[in-house]
């Protein structure tokens, strides 16, 4: 397995083309070889195919416009595949009334996800806390694993968020196996406070053998709120953690 940064942690520094570039070369400067594109300006494809090879970064994973997945699919594969990129993700979904809004999901995106496969690319759906709430005896997370065929969909599972909902980080990699190409890794501290990987309470040990397992291929730092700290720092202690148990 490889690490990477996801970018909606330094969001507020990639609000333009100038900007992202520049934050592009600082991540590749703390040691990060791979990126998720999230949070950031527009971009034009072949952009950022030429600023990720100018610093030795790969982009293995998006957080793309739920408008775009649903009316621009095809555009959106011939994207990836200008910066060689072979997951495209959903950061985020209300699944508020759960009932209604989950039929809502599968009626907008069952279309989108089959169409990407059939693009030779792979929808990722990213959760939240909400996923962990009860339709009838089983969680929303759950039903989209059955729902959705496992050719179609992954999860990018996120460990503050399964924790937040609930849920145990390592035993949800461990049951989505096959289908978690892609985590997000987020320390949960004392008060549900986002953490720098290593800083917090979760048992990562267990999360990276559960992954290992699972067929993880990417595991993308990701801290959304860095509480006042230097985003930038965030990461870098981040890395040097993930580092210090043996991964690049």
């Amino acid at each position: 397995m490889e690490i990477g940064a996801q970018l909606f942690t330094v969001r507020d520094f990639c609000k333009d083309p100038s900007d992202l570039a520049t934050t592009l070369a600082r991540i590749a400067d703390i040691g990060y070889r791979h990126v998720q594109v999230s949070g950031t300006c527009a971009y034009e494809a072949t952009w950022l195919r030429d600023e990720l090879l100018k610093n030795g970064l790969s982009c293995v994973l998006t957080h793309t416009p739920a408008a775009r997945i649903q009316e621009e699919t095809d555009s959106v594969i011939r994207d990836h595949g200008v910066f060689g990129c072979d997951y495209i993700g959903l950061g985020y979904y209300k699944f508020e009334p759960a009932e209604e809004k989950y039929r809502e999901f599968c009626e907008k995106y069952a279309p989108a996800a089959e169409r990407i496969a059939a693009g030779g690319k792979y929808f990722m759906y990213h959760n939240h806390a909400g996923e962990f709430q009860k339709l009838g005896d089983k969680t929303i997370l759950a039903r989209l694993a059955e729902d959705f065929p496992a050719e179609h969909m992954g999860f990018t599972l996120d460990t503050y968020w399964i924790q937040v909902g609930g849920g145990d980080p390592a035993a949800w990699i461990e049951k989505l196996s096959g289908r978690v190409p892609c985590i997000h890794l987020k320390d949960y501290a004392y008060g549900q406070k986002m953490a720098v990987v290593g800083e917090g309470n979760i048992n990562f040990d267990r999360v990276f053998a559960k992954a290992e397992d699972a067929g993880t291929k990417y595991m993308l730092v990701e801290q959304d709120n860095c509480n006042g700290e230097d985003p930038f720092d965030c990461l870098k202690r981040s890395y040097a953690y993930l580092k210090s148990r043996g991964f690049s």
